[in-house]
């Protein structure tokens, strides 16, 4: 697409040894908290134009820290409020372009789960509202979509599962059609293909990208 890239993540530490990959040359890298709501207005306001907005910050919480209050509470501003946040403060960019928006939703945006059900609702909750927006800025010309993600083989998931729970990462396997755990290009590679004037009727789509899991 051509696009010049900014990405973001929460700190040096997340962000740093990404600047020394080879994968991402001329990517500019921005330590951001998206949780922080000056701090997203101040880059909205320092970015003079936008053609396309990703959100893709988020979090997990498995098995007892999932059904506290706070852990419940934190998962759900990460995943859906910092969404809004982001496509709020974006808008008057995305509208003079204008621009899209591309959401990472899930899997379990359509399946619940017993281990994780903060991670469930917020993802449902993605879902539902890159509907709603796709109807809300139509108007506009900006396109909402979001991708569903199998499956993924992230760092998040590791820590998470893969390195705990190798007869779940078997199953997950099992079900999968394709055989195997995605890898985050997979899921990278779909975004040029929503913004792209290809797809320019399409919006308020939740597209998976999972091996077929979601098949079954």
């Amino acid at each position: 697409m051509g696009c010049i890239v900014t990405a973001t993540g929460l700190n040096e530490a997340e962000i740093g040894p990404l600047r020394e990959d080879a994968r991402y040359v001329g990517v500019n890298w921005l330590v951001l908290d998206v949780g922080d709501h000056a701090k997203v207005e101040k880059l909205a306001q320092s970015t003079p134009q936008l053609d396309v907005l990703v959100n893709c910050a988020g979090t997990v919480l498995r098995h007892d820290a999932a059904f506290s209050e706070d852990g419940f509470a934190q998962v759900m501003d990460i995943n859906v409020a910092c969404t809004m946040r982001c496509c709020r403060a974006f808008l008057p960019q995305l509208k003079e372009r204008p621009g899209t928006i591309v959401n990472i939703a899930s899997m379990m945006s359509y399946f619940g789960s017993g281990t994780a059900p903060g991670y469930a609702a917020s993802k449902g909750a993605v879902a539902q509202l890159t509907k709603s927006l796709a109807i809300a800025w139509a108007q506009h010309g900006i396109r909402v979509n979001a991708i569903a993600p199998g499956w993924i083989e992230t760092p998040m998931s590791r820590a998470a599962i893969i390195n705990n729970d190798k007869a779940y990462y078997d199953r997950v396997i099992a079900r999968t059609p394709m055989g195997r755990w995605g890898e985050p290009a997979h899921i990278g590679r779909v975004v040029p293909l929503l913004c792209d004037n290809a797809a320019a009727w399409i919006t308020g789509v939740i597209l998976p990208v999972d091996g077929g899991y979601s098949v079954f």
